[in-house]
C-alpha cells in the first residue's frame, strides 16, 4: 500500500526497525519538518507491506532522473523474514517504478545485507553495475 501521508515517526519505525541490523543511519537525525519535506517530495513513493494488518516491510522509491528510478531503501521487519516476502514486495516495488515510467532502477546493497538479499535481487532482474570498497561502510553493489 502506499502511504500518501506519510508521518514522520511511523517512517521512523519503519526506517529503524528494517535497518536497525543492516547500519542504517542516514535518515536518524532528520527533523520532522525534514521528514516531512522528503516523504512530501512528488518524487518520493513510500510503499508499505502490510501483513494482516501489521507493518511488515516498506520500500522507497525516488527519481533520479527523467527514465531512472533509486529503490532507495527495502527491507522487511525482522519478525517477517524468512517467509517468501521479500520476493514478492522486491517485484511489487520495481512494478510500481516502472508503471510510474521509469525505464531502470537502480539499488545499492553491501555486504551486510541479509544473507538472501542479492539472490533476491538477481531473481527480480537487478545484475551488478559497479562493486567499489566505500571506508565507511562495507562492499557496495549497484
Amino acid at each position: 500500500m502506499q502511504a500518501r501521508e506519510p508521518l514522520p515517526d511511523f517512517y521512523r519505525f519503519l526506517y529503524g526497525t528494517v535497518g536497525r541490523d543492516y547500519g542504517w543511519t542516514d535518515r536518524l537525525d532528520l527533523t520532522d519538518e525534514q521528514l516531512r519535506a522528503l516523504l512530501g517530495d512528488p518524487a518520493v513513493t513510500l510503499l508499505v507491506l502490510y501483513v494482516r494488518g501489521t507493518p511488515a516491510g516498506y520500500a522507497e522509491l525516488n527519481v533520479e532522473w527523467d527514465r531512472a528510478r533509486d529503490l532507495t531503501y527495502f527491507g522487511l521487519v525482522p519478525a517477517f523474514h524468512g517467509r517468501g516476502l521479500g520476493k514478492h514486495f522486491l517485484s511489487v516495488a520495481v512494478q510500481r517504478a516502472f508503471d510510474d515510467g521509469a525505464e531502470r532502477v537502480w539499488l545499492n546493497t553491501n555486504t551486510i545485507d541479509g544473507p538472501y538479499a542479492l539472490a533476491n535481487y538477481q531473481a527480480r532482474g537487478f545484475v551488478p553495475y559497479k562493486t567499489e570498497q566505500d571506508p565507511k561502510r562495507l562492499s557496495t553493489v549497484e
